[in-house]
């Protein structure tokens, strides 16, 4: 006894792809109609790679008075001998012990040293203040003095140039390891304070031998006492103990005996030979042994004392002019924490550098990225903001070079980017307007983000930044700046042509607003229309939420079309090339095939789709493009433009154009059967397989001998034009008098031949094959004469092993996709086979076992 599912399929007369009798969700369109409905694909715009490395390209909106330079002199006089700082906005009280000048000049300090020296300045009376204070604050502790100390009468003094400086009622001979107090008081305006009669003792041997110990980390409590005896700090008054204690807490970390001693023994011998030296690479060589002298010595810090009379070295050595030298330079002063103007002068001198290509190499070999990214890290941006410019400028150079990609991105470089992009989106949004210069900073930091976009590293960590929507904020923030939009436009190009990626881009539904809005502003700038369409494209393809997103932003579909047309008039004036590979890739009709994948992909959409169906101009345009264009010219846009019609003529509705104008589309259609190109003929084959519905068509096609070509792509091997065929043929079966045609060119036996080669992994194409050769066996009296012996055996034995064994899918599928393929082969497949099985046997009398087919 017959099921209730096999009753009714033996009711049908024929198998036919019905009219669209209701509204089906997506899902259903999708699974039914597999490649009637079909997203469509096209290639990144290209981007050419700038001939010269300049902050901003040929091809920036930016004028060139509006806008920093790319080149510029820089000298040893450009730096400051001292670090400028931010104007503080708090108003100092006045000292009420001002330090007096010294009476008489006194010899050089470091006289062995050609470099000049700054006049002593206050802040160096702060430290000397502070180290006395550090006695009384010892002695207020109960700090111990040593147990022997050597009498005064026998203490001895270093006979060495030393500088006199008078300090409140104590005079200071200084000369890195000696230091003494007198109880003179003739230079003092206010009471005399309390005088240590006991001065810092010489620095021994043993204390040099000590140096190291004490630089990495010895213990202070086992250090002797600097002082035989302190004075009582009550006879202070409030404000100097204050003023001590904030000395004393600046100046905990520095140790003065043991910064001589090294700076002595260590630093002064390469500063001499930097100062003689004239062969670059043993300059370059002493460089290396400095930074790494420094390091040792723990004097890379604000804090240290000789720090301006080091960087004062190291600015003079920049007038060198080598590119080498300058490099070791620059790592080394951005080592010493430079601020205000230097760090300015320091950025530029790298950027310079890096400005040429060949500089690549040497900057990777001395490792500048780490301090370049310690800049944008640790700096303030409000402060240095020209200055991150132009850091930033030389980070997007070396992130342009394949050697620096990995290194940068493992280096932290996209956490610090997205960070930098966070920052100035906030600080815009809380100042309500973008501060100066911001929009210049960005151009080069969403450049540099644009080349590090391309390991999939990057992509990894932007998605677990959450860093999309920020992007999306700075292009709302600069809508006017053509530059930071092109560059953000063209990291999402890059990045949405990834699933994972173009999800996260899809889930933000203030994009859509967004991208519609550049690209009314900017409808005549091709540069970024073509990437902002080609985003369009990829989320519109890969997600049916983005369609819909999409289509509910007022005037998108009026905004594609003017679009459409405007760069249709502009392809249609612009000269043409003689030969076809000389077309630039960037050009009108590269807009225009990006523009009909975004109505192609978003016509999949079942809302959506019948109203462009509907929608003449639309139509209009895809016909006039199929009209004008040809496979040989242009290639991608025709076939694009094929798509676009197939997915619209799908939709059997009466308001379709394209049902009204059903045999104009077919006669157009007809050029691209007759040519070379494997992917034209699919989508011709495609948009065949829906007008056939149509009785019209179908006579055309037989008239046109079109039956006779789809019979022959059936030996094409090709999956997806064998089930295109098949649905052709399957629509032309349905009218019995053209039932015939299947035996001309040995059709029934090709069916049979794809049944059994895609059959196993193929449901849909299995299911189409069994309704067509269903359709041809309606009047089957022998099965023999009908199919064929041979056919017939081989049906036979093809149905057989399909119901009754399990079916064995393409290893390739994921276990969904075999769930999946797995239901409908059970749902969809079995009940037709199953039918057809049993009318071939019923009019069969061959009863021997046959044997199996190898698949």
């Amino acid at each position: 006894m017959l099921s209730s599912n096999d009753q009714k399929l033996e009711k049908l007369d024929s198998f036919y792809r019905p009219p669209l009798s209701k509204q089906k969700t997506s899902a259903e369109i999708i699974s039914e109609a597999r490649n009637a409905l079909r997203a469509v694909r096209t290639q990144r715009p290209f981007t050419p790679r700038e001939d010269q490395r300049k902050l901003f390209g040929p091809a920036s909106s930016r004028t060139p008075e509006n806008r920093p330079p790319s080149s510029f002199s820089l000298h040893a006089s450009s730096f400051e001998l001292t670090d400028s700082k931010p104007v503080s906005g708090t108003r100092l009280r006045p000292l009420e012990l001002k330090p007096k000048a010294p009476a008489s000049p006194s010899t050089e300090e470091d006289a062995c040293l050609s470099f000049p020296k700054a006049p002593l300045d206050p802040a160096k009376i702060r430290k000397i203040s502070g180290a006395r204070a550090r006695f009384y604050r010892a002695a207020s502790q109960g700090m111990l003095l040593p147990d022997r100390s050597p009498p005064a009468a026998h203490s001895k003094t270093v006979e060495e140039s030393s500088k006199t400086v008078s300090v409140g009622s104590s005079t200071a001979r200084r000369s890195g390891t000696h230091l003494t107090a007198s109880s003179a008081n003739s230079h003092l305006k206010s009471p005399p304070l309390l005088t240590c009669d006991q001065g810092f003792r010489e620095t021994t041997e043993e204390d040099a031998a000590r140096l190291s110990q004490l630089r990495h980390g010895g213990d202070p409590g086992k250090r002797r006492a600097r002082a035989s005896s302190c004075p009582s700090s009550s006879d202070l008054s409030r404000q100097e103990t204050r003023a001590a204690s904030r000395a004393s807490l600046q100046e905990r970390e520095t140790e003065p005996e043991v910064d001589e001693v090294f700076w002595r023994t260590r630093i002064v011998p390469i500063l001499h030979q930097l100062e003689k030296e004239e062969d670059i690479e043993e300059m370059c060589a002493a460089c290396t042994q400095l930074h790494r002298a420094l390091e040792e010595g723990r004097m890379l810090r604000k804090k240290f004392k000789r720090r301006t009379v080091l960087l004062k070295a190291l600015y003079k050595l920049v007038d060198v002019g080598s590119d080498a030298l300058s490099l070791k330079l620059a790592k080394l002063i951005l080592a010493l924490k430079v601020s205000g103007k230097n760090l300015l002068n320091v950025c530029k001198l790298v950027f310079k550098i890096s400005r040429s290509e060949e500089n690549d190499l040497l900057m990777q070999k001395d490792n500048i990225l780490e301090s370049l990214l310690e800049v944008v890290r640790g700096e303030d941006l409000q402060s240095n903001t020209e200055a991150f410019l132009y850091c930033m400028g030389a980070l997007k150079f070396i992130s342009g070079s394949p050697g620096f990609l990995t290194e940068m991105v493992n280096k932290g470089a996209v956490e610090i980017l997205a960070q930098l992009i966070k920052e100035m989106t906030e600080d815009t949004e809380k100042h309500g307007a973008c501060r100066p210069n911001a929009g210049h900073l960005l151009v080069q930091t969403t450049a540099t983000l644009r080349n590090l976009v391309d390991s999939p590293l990057t992509r990894s960590k932007l998605l677990t930044l959450g860093a999309f929507p920020h992007l999306c904020t700075v292009m709302e923030q600069h809508a006017d700046d053509k530059d930071v939009c092109t560059n953000i436009a063209r990291v999402f190009s890059k990045l949405t042509s990834y699933r994972d990626c173009c999800a996260a881009l899809a889930s933000y539904s203030r994009c859509y607003a967004l991208f519609l809005s550049l690209l009314n502003k900017y409808q005549k700038n091709q540069d970024l229309v073509i990437r902002i369409v080609f985003i369009l494209g990829n989320l519109t393809a890969k997600s049916n939420q983005a369609r819909e997103l999409f289509s509910r932003e007022a005037g998108c579909i009026d905004t594609l079309l003017a679009l459409f047309q405007s760069f249709c008039q502009l392809e249609e004036s612009s000269p043409k090339p003689q030969r076809p590979e000389a077309r630039p890739q960037a050009e009108a009709e590269d807009v225009l095939v990006k523009l009909t994948r975004v109505l192609a992909n978003i016509a999949i959409h079942p809302r959506i789709g019948p109203m462009l169906a509907a929608n003449s101009r639309v139509v209009g345009l895809l016909l006039t493009t199929l009209e004008s264009k040809s496979l040989g010219d242009c290639e991608e846009l025709v076939i694009n433009t094929t798509a676009a019609i197939n997915n619209l003529s799908f939709y059997q509705v009466q308001s379709s154009v394209l049902q009204h104008r059903k045999l104009h589309v077919a006669e157009l259609l007809l050029k691209l059967l007759v040519s070379n190109n494997m992917d034209g003929i699919l989508e011709a084959v495609r948009v065949f397989g829906n007008l056939s519905q149509d009785h019209d068509v179908c006579n055309f096609l037989m008239q046109k001998n079109v039956h006779k070509f789809m019979i022959a792509l059936l030996e094409a091997r090709h999956q997806d034009i064998c089930f295109s065929a098949c649905g052709v043929l399957l629509n032309l079966t349905v009218d019995k008098e053209k039932r015939a045609i299947l035996k001309e060119g040995g059709g029934i036996k090709k069916l049979v031949d794809c049944l059994r080669d895609f059959g196993p992994g193929d449901w849909q194409l299995a299911c189409l094959v069994c309704k067509t050769l269903w359709n041809f066996s309606e009047n089957i009296t022998n099965a023999s004469e009908c199919f064929g012996d041979d056919v017939t055996n081989t049906l036979l034995t093809l149905l057989s092993t399909f119901l009754d064994e399990e079916l064995a899918l393409d290893g390739s599928f994921d276990q969904d996709l075999k769930s999946y393929h797995r239901l409908h082969w059970e749902t969809e497949f079995k009940p037709v086979a199953r039918q057809l099985l049993k009318r071939i046997q019923s009019h069969h009398s061959l009863l021997e076992p046959l044997p199996v087919p190898s698949f």
